[in-house]
């Protein structure tokens, strides 16, 4: 069966709700939005590349929720100096939506309609050897951690905390995770690599 991995940016109080612009994500009120932002540093953009070349060497797309997908279709097409805006283009795009239609707007996007568990089971019979990327989407990755389909959390762990803010874990228990491997940034973000405990590498 194909691979699942979430990628996302997380407070030490486990917030992951808008790290990157003050208007990204105001439900419920929120106003921390943009936290991640000043964390920044050479060090996260290495190992966020280095991700992602190793998921270009393998079978793989990017999997998003409506949210997240509309998000970053309405902003990463207009960002023209960062190396993210081509390889986004590029990536082949899974969007998980009960409310979208087809065409979607982002070139080399395709819709999953209905059921996101149901439809992921479907791809995977249909392609066993593909390795998706979940970039944010909390509510799809709740559906997926429900259904005990993540493989592995990339984890930005930032040292600030926000309060109230939409959790990752919020209302799920995954069980224990293991660590394979942890890198710290120069302004104290640790990125760590978990998968479900003993489970073999991917």
């Amino acid at each position: 069966m194909g691979t699942i991995t979430a990628v996302v940016n997380l407070t030490l109080d486990g917030v992951m709700q808008a790290p990157g612009r003050a208007d990204e994500d105001t439900r419920n009120g929120f106003t921390g939005g943009g936290w991640a932002h000043p964390y920044a540093d050479p060090v996260q953009g290495r190992v966020m590349g280095e991700h992602m070349a190793a998921q270009a060497a393998r079978e793989s797309a990017l999997l998003f929720g409506r949210r997240t997908y509309q998000d970053f279709h309405g902003y990463w097409p207009n960002q023209t100096d960062n190396p993210f805006t081509e390889v986004l283009d590029k990536s082949e795009k899974l969007v998980a939506s009960r409310t979208l239609t087809d065409p979607l707007p982002w070139q080399n996007s395709t819709l999953l309609s209905g059921d996101a568990v149901t439809a992921l089971r479907e791809v995977f019979a249909e392609r066993p050897g593909l390795s998706l990327v979940v970039l944010g989407s909390g509510e799809l990755l709740r559906s997926l951690m429900r259904a005990g389909m993540i493989d592995e959390y990339l984890l930005s762990i930032h040292p600030l905390t926000v309060g109230p803010g939409t959790r990752l874990f919020e209302g799920v228990n995954v069980g224990a995770l293991r660590l394979v491997q942890s890198v710290t940034t120069t302004t104290g973000v640790l990125i760590a690599t978990y998968r479900p405990a003993g489970e073999e590498s991917l």
